[in-house]
């Protein structure tokens, strides 16, 4: 641990005060103001903690020590000593009453607050396998014959594809290797709609707690099978790969270029496809979603559409019969009606916040998700983000297509004229992304070293900030969310380059509540919008959440003497 994380914990004013200095001339607080962001209680407790996190036996094995001690000292007695301790530490409360102080501490700080409701199910790995196979969408397991049929994309490609984004059980238990990222299972749709008014009263809580000045987040997978999200996201990289092939294109030229109808109708006859008028303009109709003269591939604005069937959104020129036929030819009517829910329940929470004047959050999971999971966020994006940025989605750095990913994205947000919301962070899965890649056999999707994720991070605020100058203020933003004291000076570093006041929003940070305070305080202090992950839930059902903490803070002890 460095000498800054040390004084954080046992020195806070000292080392907030080093390191606003190193990230704005003019810090605005005074010493006096710090005496009171942490009691003396606060300070030990951190200490204790910290300590505590650095004993490998005792975060290795910190699941079973917490089962031990509730059976050892029974429910109340467990409950109060966690409260003092881990999650006092870590959780800002039980209820929405208990966080309410805790929001407004932070407030005369300068420090702003996002919600998050961090119960989770505490099942055994081999449930969690079991759910991840459970009713697997579509009877089919092969890839799509359509494709593999036409001979544009060799067999081999189109079945890396399909293996790339299809349930392997071995990988169902999702939390493992995963230390920083919340995970939600499949229980039903009962389960779902409970997740769903579970995000409704998180904005609810956010609304009264913030005076709307705070954000929800929320997991996609929680509001519905993840297998959908799976079958998503193949098709669309199969549609891509298909039409790349089909027009000699990458995916970037496909969505960044502008084909116009007459020049792809030319590449289809090119190709020796035979395709009358009326199938072509068929053709035409689903790659022209907007109408606007120009191809786009894939129609993502509808995906929010309930009354459009999963089946019809995926389809491709059969080159043999010049016929559209769909990808997805074997979902039943419960997955249709399942995938229905699942559009519903994000229109119901994304509808909410917005009438409550809460912006929402939506968390990045893995790569296999991640393709669906972005085209929905976007989709939300087009539809609620026309005035402000009320819809955010999740960007990982570490992933080696993030810059391609956002720089596709904003394209889409500047042609369809709405405000371009980003989270930026590091990364969550990493380890477990890297053993289920090599396992399956695609390419590692993750960057090769730390340094590497480092650069690609300052990469893609760079081009936000750019996109920021090149639109005007208003319609871009982006969350710093990292506890990388290096990382955020560059992001401050970089607004002072680009004159971008501390004042216009542009920019925002974001930190774990109970985690790089130093740096929180230290920002708000200064003047720059800076909130706190704010967990809350009942004791017993946030230890998961506790178990990630620890793990995540086991290093963060060893610089104490």
């Amino acid at each position: 641990m460095s000498n800054d994380q040390f004084h954080s914990i046992q020195e806070t004013e000292t080392a907030s005060g080093a390191f606003a200095a190193a990230t704005d001339p003019y810090p605005r607080w005074s010493r006096g103001q710090w005496s009171v962001s942490k009691t003396n209680f606060d300070l030990i407790r951190g200490l204790v903690v910290l300590r505590l996190c650095s004993v490998d036996f005792l975060v290795q094995n910190n699941q079973k020590i917490l089962t031990y001690l509730r059976k050892l000292l029974g429910a109340n007695l467990f409950k109060t000593v966690l409260k003092s301790s881990f999650c006092g530490q870590f959780v800002a409360g039980e209820t929405r009453e208990e966080v309410e102080p805790t929001v407004g501490k932070l407030a005369r700080f300068d420090v702003k607050s996002i919600l998050d409701y961090s119960v989770e199910a505490d099942i055994s790995q081999e449930e969690a396998e079991e759910k991840a196979v459970e009713g697997v969408i579509g009877e089919k397991t092969k890839a799509p014959e359509v494709i593999v049929e036409s001979g544009i994309i060799d067999e081999h490609t189109v079945t890396e594809i399909h293996e790339r984004y299809t349930v392997h059980k071995e990988f169902g238990d999702r939390r493992t290797d995963v230390v920083a990222a919340r995970t939600f299972f499949y229980a039903g749709e009962r389960d779902c709609d409970r997740n769903r008014d579970v995000f409704l009263q998180s904005i609810d809580a956010v609304a009264e707690t913030t005076r709307s000045q705070g954000w929800a987040a929320i997991k996609l997978t929680a509001l519905g099978r993840p297998q959908l999200l799976l079958k998503i996201s193949e098709m669309m990289a199969q549609t891509q790969n298909f039409y790349k092939a089909l027009t000699g294109s990458t995916y970037e030229t496909l969505v960044l270029s502008r084909m116009s109808h007459d020049e792809f109708i030319q590449r289809i006859k090119d190709f020796g496809i035979k395709a009358d008028s009326r199938q072509l303009r068929e053709l035409i109709q689903t790659i022209d979603f907007d109408d606007d003269g120009f191809v786009d591939f894939h129609d993502w604005g509808t995906l929010l559409d309930e009354k459009k069937k999963l089946g019809e959104m995926f389809q491709v020129l059969n080159i043999k019969t010049g016929k559209l036929e769909p990808l997805i030819d074997d979902l039943t009517e419960r997955e249709e009606g399942e995938f229905a829910n699942m559009m519903h329940r994000m229109v119901d929470v994304a509808e909410h916040a917005v009438s409550k004047g809460v912006r929402i959050m939506i968390d990045a999971e893995q790569t296999y998700f991640q393709p669906a999971i972005s085209r929905l966020a976007l989709a939300m994006m087009r539809r609620y983000n026309k005035d402000r940025g009320n819809i955010f989605n999740t960007y990982q750095a570490y992933l080696k297509n993030a810059l391609s990913t956002i720089e596709i994205d904003m394209h889409l947000a500047r042609r369809e004229n709405f405000h371009f919301g980003c989270k930026l962070v590091r990364g969550a899965y990493m380890d477990q992304e890297r053993k289920r890649a090599e396992a399956v056999g695609y390419d590692d999707p993750i960057n090769p070293s730390f340094e590497a994720t480092s650069e690609m991070y300052d990469r893609c605020l760079r081009r936000i900030i750019e996109e920021r100058s090149a639109r005007g203020p208003g319609h871009v933003s982006v969350m710093v969310a990292s506890h990388n004291e290096d990382a955020i000076r560059n992001a401050v570093n970089m607004m002072k380059d680009n004159n971008i006041a501390p004042s216009e929003r542009v920019i925002c940070f974001a930190q774990l509540y109970g985690m790089c305070d130093q740096v929180s305080f230290s920002l708000g202090q200064a003047g720059y919008s800076v909130y706190k992950y704010l967990p809350y839930g009942p004791v017993e059902d946030v230890l998961p959440y506790l178990s990630r903490r620890a793990l995540e803070n086991r290093n963060v002890g060893e610089g104490f003497p």
